[in-house]
């Protein structure tokens, strides 16, 4: 069907010109969606490769920071364990009971002679460790008088 006031011919021409500037436009856009795909592809993959790079040294950072958490936990429990005999230590070696949790001595102070005149909770730390929750509640029951005698007889 002919538009008015054009020939036949002309009618076709401009129909086959907006069909390929309608073809031209799904092909631009088809393009660029193609290459914002492969931009995101090639994007990705340049991500990885840095997150596996950045990986490596991180990995590494953190296993020497382990080995020294390791090692300062290793000394520390060491230094607890030779306290009672280290320079300075304030009891006799022979009156100190190591418990480990939540306190690492109990001094029975005289044991050794004999007759017990005190009982002390000692804490042992290195460096700049603090007391855990555990141990500060353990201080305050025994500086409040929190502390009794229990006898208990088995079966």
């Amino acid at each position: 069907m002919a538009l008015p006031g054009l020939s036949p011919d002309a009618a076709g021409q401009g129909a086959g010109a907006t069909a390929f500037i309608l073809a031209l436009g799904i092909g631009l856009a088809a393009l660029v969606i193609l290459l914002f795909l492969l931009g995101l592809s090639f994007g990705r993959r340049r991500g990885r490769l840095e997150a596996e790079r950045d990986l490596e040294a991180r990995v590494g950072k953190e296993r020497e920071d382990a080995i020294k958490r390791s090692r300062a936990v290793l000394a520390g429990q060491a230094a607890e364990q030779l306290a009672p005999w280290l320079p300075g230590f304030p009891f006799d070696p022979g009156d100190c009971r190591f418990i480990g949790k939540p306190v690492d001595f109990l001094v029975f102070s005289g044991s050794t002679a004999g007759s017990i005149s005190e009982v002390v909770f000692v804490e042992v730390k290195s460096g700049t460790a603090g007391l855990n929750r555990a141990e500060r509640s353990l201080r305050e029951a025994v500086e409040a008088g929190r502390v009794r005698w229990q006898e208990y007889r088995a079966p």
